[in-house]
């Protein structure tokens, strides 16, 4: 029972009249605001809509993850803020769908607008100075701020660092091209390289040798190292979490699996050694090889799943857990490439599209919500969210203002239990490299270019977007195009694509 309703119970039984107690109703509907609860938000990095147990997933174990659905929210229909990793992140740290957002691609771009083509240079386009984000935000309103993992919206001294982002602690890829390999021999802490010794350089992008035999382990001894990244990012989660245990702290946790390339230490892949038939990657399509893809990509995912458990039994330990608010959601849906095996593992669950793609399987991510005492638990929500909409969430949390410019709309009563009085979305709009999607009720308009015929899909009828009702419906097909043209404005960087004559 909640402390609210014992607090009731309490009034009640001390007869001090209706009036306390219609005030006691009045504090528990407003309580959400100025709450300031723990906020962890964990994001994985190309995690399809059927990879996890809960929703669905057979062959992968993830029983943290599954635990943090069965003690609270299940969302059934969120969208991540693009198909791809940078935007998708500016999205959720601003509140700004790509229509609105500062970045919109992953752009290999320096502050200048000068193309990086050197292998050796780290980061993406930066995000701009005093960009109003959620780190920001909730520094404002008191919180130690920490984001641990892969960052992707600047490099290194560039105004993109987390650090000039409202946040107070770093740790982690600078660069997404540099997190392409699990043994780096470096990441960032805060503005400072945190040299990774027993780990040796290579570049990412290897194949493995021909001379070589791809069904001996031995063949891939080198693309290993001493000090996986996923570990040394889950420890100093522990450590910022200890750190800051008797304050309101804020922990954004983009960790960096399961993206390819597929590595992951022996005693994980001994856990699924043999589960799966095997065939070897040597490589190809520009990622580092593995000797048995499908039990390396499953066992970095159920390795990401111990690093929560842990996560959450300190939580219980330093006895915060039932003033934390645990968040999981991944930036995107699951590849297709490094050896990746989306249809063995059914990764989009029932979707259609992968990463890139603007089709469901490439934006409705599995997300998920844990708040003792808060947030029912076993409940699952078919409203309608999108990762703008959690900076808004968190401002109707705090009590703070969200800013005027955000697309999102709070998700609070939604989280608390009050449908009733959940707002929703008009529409729901996406862009990437020249495609364009729509969301709006039941329906759903994608184009590949903005000079291609628009698709149709009724979602309520046809989840996989199988059957395209763009000839049946010219109506809602010219509702469509309009909201198109008029949710976004132009980007000088990521400008709309024509499709090649």
């Amino acid at each position: 029972m909640s402390p609210e309703y014992n607090r009731r119970d309490f009034l009640k039984t001390a007869g001090l009249g209706a009036v306390a107690l219609a005030m006691t109703r009045f504090e528990f509907c407003r309580s959400p605001a100025g709450l300031k609860p723990n906020v962890i938000f964990i994001l994985a990095d190309d995690l399809g809509y059927g990879e996890l147990g809960c929703f669905g997933q057979e062959k992968i174990r993830t029983p943290n993850i599954d635990r943090i659905a069965t003690e609270g929210m299940k969302f059934t229909q969120h969208y991540s803020g693009s198909p791809v990793c940078a935007p998708s992140r500016c999205v959720l740290l601003t509140g700004k769908h790509t229509g609105h957002a500062y970045i919109r691609d992953n752009s290999e771009m320096n502050e200048r607008g000068e193309v990086w083509r050197n292998p050796l240079v780290e980061g993406q386009y930066p995000l701009p100075e005093n960009t109003f984000t959620i780190g920001r935000m909730f520094q404002n309103a008191g919180y130690a701020t920490g984001a641990i993992g892969k960052w992707g919206l600047g490099g290194p001294g560039t105004c993109g660092e987390p650090n000039n982002q409202g946040f107070d602690h770093w740790y982690g890829y600078l660069c997404q091209r540099r997190a392409h390999n699990y043994y780096p021999i470096h990441l960032w802490k805060n503005r400072e390289r945190h040299i990774l010794a027993w780990n040796k350089y290579f570049y990412p992008h290897q194949r493995l040798p021909q001379d070589r035999d791809p069904y001996d382990k031995s063949s891939y001894t080198e693309y290993s190292g001493k000090q996986y990244s996923l570990d040394l990012m889950a420890e100093e989660a522990l450590g910022f979490i200890r750190e800051n245990r008797d304050k309101p702290f804020f922990l954004y946790l983009p960790f960096t699996v399961p993206h390819a390339a597929i590595q992951v230490p022996e005693d994980s892949l001994k856990e699924y050694e043999g589960a799966f038939p095997e065939t070897p990657y040597t490589g190809d399509k520009g990622y580092l090889p593995h000797p048995a893809p499908r039990a390396g990509y499953a066992a970095m995912v159920t390795r990401m799943d111990r690093e929560i458990g842990r996560i959450m039994s300190l939580l219980k330990e330093l006895g915060i857990d039932d003033k934390t608010l645990i968040i999981f959601s991944s930036d995107n849906g699951p590849t297709f490439n490094g050896g990746t095996d989306s249809e063995f593992f059914r990764s989009t669950g029932p979707l259609r599209g992968l990463k890139t793609m603007l089709y469901e399987g490439g934006i409705r991510v599995p997300t998920i919500a844990r708040w003792p005492g808060r947030i029912k638990p076993g409940s699952v929500t078919e409203h309608v969210s999108a990762f703008c909409d959690w900076l808004p969430t968190f401002a109707e949390m705090l009590g703070v203002r969200s800013g005027s410019d955000t697309d999102g709309i709070s998700i609070l009563p939604t989280i608390l239990g009050n449908p009733g009085e959940q707002k929703d979305h008009d529409h729901l709009y996406w862009e990437y490299s020249g495609k364009q999607a729509v969301r709006r009720g039941e329906w759903k308009a994608y184009r590949k270019s903005v000079d291609s015929p628009l698709e149709l899909y009724n979602l309520e009828d046809d989840i996989a977007e199988q059957h395209d009702l763009a000839g049946q419906r010219p109506d809602v097909v010219n509702e469509m195009a309009d909201i198109m043209m008029a949710a976004r404005v132009e980007s000088e960087l990521f400008p709309l694509k024509r499709r090649k004559v």
